[in-house]
């Protein structure tokens, strides 16, 4: 991925009336980089996406596309393909049709547009499929001909409207991985929105995570989930603890427990991940240990969400992740006794 800038947001705003959809959205795209908008249901990042395709137009600010002001570009002046979830195919048309629509309207050569047709429906893992309507393929199929035709003007810019909330979880997962590494493969830049947090972590190279309107953090997903800049980011992204705390005198003060803290003396949250809190191994004489109960264990397939209450965080319980295995073998119930030990290095406060 090379670090040229292609896509460039500036002050963007977007007012409904009274409602403000979006609050002076900066951010910066790089040629090739595949970004994830991410957030909950009326965030802003669909609006977003329909800003930057022309499909909606902003308030205010300015849209860059490859050093170009396209800010008040009609949608078919832009330099783009894009993909809805809800496949957005033409009933009436075959499956090479569909994805030759664009290339017709460009009046290319009929044997140029065969050619690229089968190409790229060789490209989305569907060969032989070109006589066919979309009533006869599945979900993913249909999805991945909507792909194909946003691809087949080769854009400078692909654009996925949560492409694949309408697949059930095995095609979602599957699928998404090769739009993954189709984008790899062709180097597009792309945009994709989602409000699936899996899905955002294991396909970015930087996440936007969304919240009414505006940009809370732009990051890897390893510091988005590691490094959150605001509570709503490390509730958002990942299951976290949250426990009320203080600081005092340098010491964090949750509960019972006393970890590393700093600043002045306030009242703060702990932010604390499931894994971080860890069942073994503990030494004797380890710091910031403490004993809990289960109270509940949900079963994940190879690793558990096992529910605990400790006297030295009363009354709030946390949620630790223990392998099956592991429950296994320490003959662990609802109703045992636990002794864990959390991470000071890995907490985080707000």
């Amino acid at each position: 991925m090379t670090q040229e800038l292609y896509l460039d947001l500036r002050g963007v705003r977007k007012e409904f009336g009274a409602f403000v959809a979006l609050q002076n959205i900066n951010l910066n795209i790089r040629k090739g980089e595949f970004v994830c908008f991410l957030g909950p249901s009326g965030c802003g990042k669909t609006t977003l996406l329909r800003i930057i395709a022309g499909l909606e137009v902003q308030s205010r600010g300015e849209i860059w596309q490859g050093g170009k002001d396209i800010s008040l570009l009609p949608p078919a002046r832009r330099d783009y393909g894009i993909v809805f979830q809800s496949y957005a195919l033409f009933p009436n048309l075959s499956v090479a049709d569909n994805v030759a629509y664009g290339l017709v309207n460009r009046k290319m050569p009929r044997a140029e547009i065969n050619q690229r047709v089968s190409e790229l429906v060789k490209l989305v893992g569907l060969p032989g499929s070109e006589g066919k309507y979309p009533s006869q393929l599945s979900g993913g199929q249909q999805q991945r001909i909507a792909l194909a035709r946003a691809l087949a003007t080769r854009p400078g810019l692909l654009l996925l409207d949560e492409p694949l909330s309408a697949l059930d979880a095995l095609e979602r997962v599957r699928l998404r991985s090769e739009i993954r590494a189709l984008q790899q493969k062709l180097g597009v830049t792309t945009i994709m929105v989602t409000h699936d947090q899996e899905e955002a972590l294991s396909v970015a190279d930087r996440i936007v995570v969304m919240n009414h309107g505006v940009i809370e953090q732009v990051g890897t997903a390893q510091e988005v989930y590691r490094e959150p800049a605001s509570p709503f980011v490390a509730d958002f992204v990942g299951k976290v603890n949250v426990v009320p705390g203080r600081v005092r005198d340098g010491v964090l003060e949750a509960g019972t427990l006393r970890l590393p803290g700093d600043g002045s003396d306030r009242e703060v949250r702990v932010y604390l991940r499931p894994e971080d809190v860890l069942a073994r191994p503990i030494a004797d004489g380890d710091d910031h240990v403490f004993d809990s109960v289960i109270d509940k264990i949900e079963f994940l397939g190879s690793y558990c969400h096992v529910h605990v209450s400790t006297s030295a965080l009363a009354p709030h319980k946390l949620t630790v992740y223990l392998s099956l295995n592991y429950l296994a073998e320490a003959q662990l119930q609802v109703g045992s006794g636990l002794r864990l030990r959390v991470l000071p290095e890995r907490i985080k406060v707000f």
